[in-house]
């Protein structure tokens, strides 16, 4: 049986944006967790890295879908290249501000300019989609890109721990800010891949997220990206309260580990369940992997019941996207994708944010229960939005209606 990843990158160009892509997108989990391991060290107070690093994120989850519909508009090279000079500018003053102990404020003010860093993922997803349009080989590009997704928000988070605890404070976010600025110029020089614009037309005119598929998934993600954002806080706070700081890339690297290869393993089957069902039972799981870090008083056993606990993590993201794909017309996938981006974006900085504080207040293993609550809600609003997601793939005409022009 041959290879279905082989068959989607002998495509011309696929290797070439897919490995710029990645390391573009790897800031994504770098600098939320970035700023936290960074601001921590240096100020010596949780809450504020914890709220510097929301201030980000959440900025960045707004503006991202407006980046992404002048992307539409406008194509990528005319928009990735100005916002991605912004946010590495402001990356810059934010390590200075750091390293040079500048006034409060200005780690908020640099850390809202660095929320002008484009949605990666979204724009390479594109790309596939420009490739492999109506496809199956469209599937097994997505399931690959959701899996790097996976890999990216989980080892990307433990690379800039691991950087930051055994070099110096700012290690992590120098390297982000660097991965950030080249993988992005690699990215771009590519053109023979990028997407062509297409005309504005009803179905195009409004929002992605005006179609109840895409509030879904947004909302539920949400939480999904609570609990990891929250497992790595609590996992940087409890290794250093066990004595072993230097044990929390490690700790977290794991947490990737299972999800990923799961996630290979899944985007490669073709599985006959419908993609809400499965984004059901991935979700379920990933609420009940809440629980397992709770039981942990060591190092080995946090890295064990971390690890079971994120297995299902890449399966939720292939599920979906795969829905958003079905639900979201053509000329508008960019921004529907950076919407359920958008969602994780908001989740790690509640999730960072509401972790910090726990922690803070009532000892690290306790931030564990932010994950608890973050993964219960995500459940919930699957289930109670299967109907929705069980509509059939949207087209052009379904999309017009669902969509109201402005």
């Amino acid at each position: 049986m041959s290879n279905p990843y082989s068959e989607i990158f002998r495509a011309p160009g696929t290797k070439g944006f897919a490995a710029a892509g990645f390391m573009a997108r790897l800031p994504i989990a770098m600098a939320p967790i970035g700023i936290v391991a960074m601001l921590s060290q240096t100020r010596g107070e949780y809450w504020l890295a914890g709220a510097v690093s929301a201030t980000y994120a959440l900025a960045n989850a707004f503006v991202a879908p407006q980046i992404s519909r002048l992307v539409d508009r406008l194509g990528q090279t005319r928009i990735v290249v100005p916002t991605t000079m912004v946010s590495v500018l402001a990356f810059a003053v934010l390590i200075a501000a750091a390293n040079q102990d500048w006034p409060v404020w200005t780690l908020f003010v640099s850390a809202l300019l660095a929320a002008a860093m484009p949605s990666m993922p979204a724009m390479v997803r594109a790309r596939w989609t420009e490739i492999f349009r109506d496809r199956p080989q469209l599937n097994t590009a997505f399931a690959f890109e959701s899996a790097a997704d996976e890999l990216v928000y989980i080892a990307g988070a433990s690379l800039s721990v691991g950087l930051s605890t055994a070099l110096f404070p700012e290690a992590g976010m120098l390297v982000s800010t660097l991965f950030l600025a080249f993988g992005s110029l690699a990215f771009i020089v590519q053109r023979a891949t990028e997407p062509g614009v297409r005309p504005v037309t009803l179905a195009s005119r409004g929002s992605a997220i005006r179609l109840r598929p895409v509030q879904i998934i947004t909302f539920a993600l949400i939480f999904i990206g609570a609990t990891f954002a929250t497992t790595e806080v609590s996992t940087v706070a409890m290794t250093k309260e066990l004595g072993q700081a230097g044990a929390a890339s490690l700790v977290i690297g794991v947490y990737a580990l299972g999800s990923f290869v799961l996630g290979i393993v899944v985007g490669a089957l073709s599985l006959k369940a419908p993609l809400q069902r499965q984004l059901a039972v991935a979700v379920a799981l990933v609420a009940l992997g809440t629980l397992l870090p709770l039981t942990s008083g060591t190092v080995p056993l946090l890295a064990l019941t971390v690890f079971i606990s994120g297995v299902a993590i890449s399966p939720t993201f292939i599920t979906a996207f795969g829905l958003i794909e079905r639900h979201v017309p053509e000329a508008m996938l960019t921004e529907g994708i950076t919407w359920v981006t958008t969602g994780i974006g908001i989740g790690m900085a509640l999730g960072s944010f509401a972790a910090g504080a726990v922690v803070d207040a009532y000892g690290a293993q306790n931030g564990f229960w932010v994950s608890v609550a973050a993964g219960t809600i995500a459940l919930a609003t699957v289930l109670a939005g299967q109907r929705s997601l069980a509509t059939r793939t949207c087209d052009l005409d379904g999309c017009e209606a669902a969509i109201p022009a402005e």
